[in-house]
């Protein structure tokens, strides 16, 4: 039953605006339906689902109004296909025999409303007007989203190029402060040329050893630059101790042993020598707690000065000193194992040992070259490290 055929055009959607595929394999209702609304909307009708399927394939419609019981494909089968085919489709369905159940499976498949028949003509047109509101909802959200993906993808190039920069600049920054660290490390190495190369020696069997012991990024940067200014506070050592010959006495030791403490003072306050500075402030303690300034054992002591420890013991001992020539590796090996667990951590002695005595020999041979070749964990490339040499401890006898 159909009653009320006249009924005022929409006064929110405009005419020709929207398109909308009715469906009804009752003539009658269909061509209702479509003189309803086809004086306000571009409207196209199919008397079978599988009908309005094909259209739906070859074009898209902001509405569709289906009846539900038809010959072959049921309107709630075809809801399924346009969820498919065009998810911004807003769906109506009118059946004569809706009930609580199937207007909840309706709602569950997707449609947005439903009319039962018999209808009011009013009552069709209000569930249209409200479909349509919908539809141009999900059609502006869609529009947002895809604003916001765009505005996303532009702000993530933009990111990413200012981050390339940014990297670019850092690492001219990274580059420019190792050249500072080593400009600072020539100006010590001309006050005593007693031990040139140890500090290029001592950095190359640093970097060994961290690597052995597993350390990377921002750890290994520190061991390098501390084992690199590790004898920075020898600045504040008065030449006539620093460049004495023969034994100091204890007053003269006193003031030596300060440079630790001058270093530290150096270095304090400089973010990005946080690491090195711990590795300054103890790189002559010892493992037993026999060393200075501050007798600390075990890992009280940063790892990267215990690290140090071993590395410039190694120096010393195969390398000349006034009173003895140059000993192998091997007898650095042995005199290490002797002192694991009093002067030196027993792990990184293992770490030593673990390493061939043929590579230590290599590395000693490199640092002696006009430049070290070792991967750059912050890039992944070989870079030709200059390590400059700065002074080291001279006592009669034996390594500090």
């Amino acid at each position: 039953m159909i009653s009320n055929l006249s009924v005022a055009p929409s006064p929110q959607i405009s005419a020709g605006t929207a398109r909308i595929l009715i469906i009804d394999d009752e003539p009658n209702i269909l061509s209702v339906l479509h003189s309803l609304l086809a004086d306000d909307y571009d409207c196209k009708a199919a008397t079978s689902a599988t009908e309005a399927l094909e259209y739906l394939k070859e074009d898209n419609y902001d509405l569709v109004l289906s009846d539900i019981m038809m010959p072959g494909m049921s309107g709630l089968e075809l809801l399924e296909e346009i969820s498919r085919l065009n998810r911004d489709t807003v769906v109506v369905l009118i059946s004569g025999n809706l009930n609580i159940q199937s207007a909840i499976e309706a709602m569950r498949r997707g449609a947005f409303d439903y009319v039962t028949k018999p209808f009011n003509l009013s009552d069709v047109e209000a569930a249209v007007q409200r479909a349509l509101r919908h539809q141009l909802l999900l059609k502006a959200n869609r529009q947002y989203e895809q604003h916001l993906e765009e505005l996303v993808s532009v702000r993530t190039n933009e990111l990413s190029l200012a981050n390339v920069n940014l990297n670019v600049t850092l690492e001219r920054l990274y580059v420019n402060y190792r050249a500072t660290l080593r400009a600072l490390a020539a100006a010590l190495e001309a006050r005593d040329v007693e031990t040139r190369g140890h500090s290029e020696r001592v950095v190359a069997y640093c970097m060994r050893l961290g690597k052995q012991l597993g350390l990377t990024g921002r750890d290994i940067i520190a061991l390098e630059h501390g084992a690199l200014l590790h004898d920075i506070g020898k600045i504040g050592v008065p030449d006539a101790i620093l460049l004495k010959r023969g034994s100091l006495n204890e007053e003269e030791w006193k003031q030596m042993r300060r440079h630790v403490e001058y270093g530290a003072q150096i270095l304090r306050g400089i973010d990005f020598l946080e690491g090195a500075a711990r590795i300054v402030a103890q790189h002559h303690e010892r493992y037993n707690g026999e060393g200075y300034p501050n007798r600390l054992t075990g890992d009280q002591i940063a790892l990267g000065a215990r690290i140090f420890s071993v590395a410039d013991a190694v120096d010393a001992i195969t390398s000349d000193r006034p009173y003895r020539r140059a000993q192998p590796f091997e007898a650095a090996a042995e005199e290490l194992s002797k002192c694991s667990g009093t002067h030196f951590d027993p792990a990184i002695v293992r770490a030593f040992v673990d390493v061939s005595m043929d590579a230590w020999r290599e590395i000693r041979q490199m640092s002696t070259e006009p430049g070290l070749v070792m991967q750059d964990d912050r890039t992944g490339k070989e870079i030709r490290y200059s390590y400059l040499t700065m002074n080291g401890d001279r006592v009669s006898g034996e390594w500090i």
